[in-house]
């Protein structure tokens, strides 16, 4: 394999070895029954119990665009699934949620009462996925369960990720996928080509349009990635802190509010990507990019700045410099607005959670054991290196890693360590990074520059109804409103004048969002469960 330039990550994909663990993990799944001792007064061995037979259950769980599974002919014949199954005496019938399609085959789901045994949600148990059907009780409450069966998944499992996925009852109807660090996605720069233009690594908004206009002297097709929506291109709306999502609403006069309502900032972020548009320092075609498309032009080498989960940097890095040999990547801070901060909308402290419908009661002991299996040393072995003999072999018994080399090899890996593990800490795979000095740079860029960025506000954790009442003005997790991202890219093309934006305020208010006000803070001031900023 040829020497990788790269920044952070280098060493992280060569072939390194782990430190020996307390306990000798299993190398791959055994069959061997323990050994028995009997006392010596003993005149008759105790027969050994029968096998029991592998628990069966479905699970619908969303694609969440990793290649691997979308391409899959059949993921529950994939070797991996069959070694999960053996790991965890059980036999996986997994149900693939397509990625683009996955809020509306979820209602369809609850509509028809086609339902799996397990359903993933996409974080908590508030998520309009679920289409009201925690209220509706179709799934089962895991407190009593977990406390006497999964208590080594309460233990492991933070309290904060617990709460997302508990009522206001107490009950609990989830187990989560957590993040330790809700600071998940970062800017990411082509560093090879910064150092061409002679520039320090930018810090404010003119800075970075500074970088990006000398990215387009040199050529660089996008200058900055942009995409749909502004789904993962919202750089510049947080560092004016005006995201309009679901976890970012205000306090403002003792009113709860959205974050576009600022008119100073929201106008000051708009006039950021319409001059980005104008000046060609982002496509022309940012509007129709897919996810797809969005990662084949960063990975292909046309992008010199975008934005992405931090997590991602083993997966496209290696991809980036198997295309274009001479780039270097690097994660650096956001760009700071008038107020001296930045970063991204922070995540919720859970990532993904598993709820099981009632039609699976009698399998809830055996479906705790499997996800808590996730939570062993045996497990992180598993997910994060894979099979041995085929991912990894055993120098006694310390496993050496084959790293990956291939654009497919590394498609795998995402897999295993991202998808395929169901229960674990996602904000950066420790395992593999803490084993070398470039990985363990990256945990100290969570630790330290990730960890003091990002935006945040008040979330509830039931749906509001002006928002459900209204989807024109109903935000995503990390999309404006259909309304307001109308309006905003009408602005950017030039079709609207930006100043403008009072106007679009008060459509927004006449369509709900002073229903939406009154009603958050009503909750808010009743004391309704609502999840206060993280920073």
């Amino acid at each position: 394999m040829k020497k990788r330039s790269f920044i952070f990550l280098v060493s992280v994909l060569m072939i390194s070895l782990l430190a020996a663990c307390t306990q000798s993990p299993a190398a791959t799944p055994s069959t061997d029954a323990p050994s028995a001792s009997g006392g010596a007064a003993a005149e008759k061995p105790a027969e050994p119990e029968a096998p029991k037979e592998p628990t069966k259950f479905s699970i619908g769980m969303r694609t969440l665009n990793v290649k691997y599974v979308e391409n899959h002919a059949n993921i529950n014949d994939d070797p991996y699934v069959k070694a999960l199954e053996q790991f965890t005496n059980t036999d996986l019938d997994i149900r693939l949620i397509p990625h683009a399609e996955y809020e509306t085959k979820m209602v369809q789901m609850f509509a028809t009462n086609d339902l799996t045994d397990v359903i993933q949600a996409s974080g908590g148990i508030g998520g309009k996925e679920l289409a009201g059907s925690v209220e509706a009780g179709v799934f089962v409450d895991l407190k009593p369960y977990l406390e006497e069966h999964g208590k080594a998944l309460l233990e492991t499992i933070p309290e904060a990720a617990w709460e997302r996925v508990t009522d206001a009852e107490g009950h609990i109807y989830g187990i989560p996928e957590y993040l330790g660090n809700p600071s998940r996605r970062a800017t990411w720069i082509r560093m090879d080509l910064l150092e061409k233009t002679g520039l320090p690594v930018p810090k404010t908004v003119d800075e970075y349009l500074e970088v990006l206009r000398a990215f387009k002297k040199l050529g660089v097709e996008e200058p900055f990635a942009g995409r749909a929506e502004f789904k993962y291109a919202d750089t510049f709306f947080g560092a004016y802190d005006v995201f309009g999502y679901g976890n970012e609403l205000e306090l403002v006069d003792g009113k709860m509010q959205p974050k576009f309502l600022d008119v100073e900032n929201m106008q000051a972020a708009i006039g950021v990507y319409k001059t980005m548009y104008d000046e060609g320092l982002m496509s022309k075609e940012f509007a129709t990019v897919n996810p797809n498309t969005f990662k084949a032009n960063i990975t292909s080498g046309k992008a010199g700045m975008w934005s992405m989960n931090a997590n991602e940097l083993p997966i496209w890095g290696e991809q980036l410099v198997n295309n274009v040999p001479e780039a270097k990547v690097a994660l650096i801070p956001s760009p700071i607005g008038p107020d001296g901060k930045g970063g991204y909308s922070l995540y919720s402290p859970v990532t993904r959670s598993f709820l099981i419908t009632k039609q699976a009661e009698d399998k809830v002991v055996d479906i705790i054991k499997f996800f808590e299996w996730q939570t062993t040393e045996e497990a992180k072995l598993f997910f994060s290196y894979g099979l041995e003999g085929t991912d990894y072999t055993m120098n006694g018994s310390v496993p050496v890693y084959k790293a990956p080399e291939t654009n497919e090899e590394l498609d795998k890996q995402r897999y295993l360590n991202y998808w395929l593990w169901m229960v674990q800490d996602t904000t950066y795979n420790e395992l593999v990074l803490s084993q070398t000095e470039e990985g363990r740079e990256l945990i100290e860029i969570y630790d330290t520059m990730l960890a003091n960025e990002g935006r945040d506000g008040y979330e509830f954790n039931d749906p509001l109804e002006a928002w459900v009442n209204n989807p024109d003005i109903n935000p995503f997790s990390d999309r404006y409103p259909p309304l307001i991202n109308e309006h905003i890219m009408k602005m950017v093309f030039g079709q609207e004048p930006i100043e403008n934006w009072p106007k679009v305020i008060e459509e927004w208010r006449s369509k709900g969002g002073d229903a939406l006000i009154e009603e958050a803070t009503k909750k808010y001031n009743d004391g309704a469960v609502v999840y206060a900023p993280q920073r």
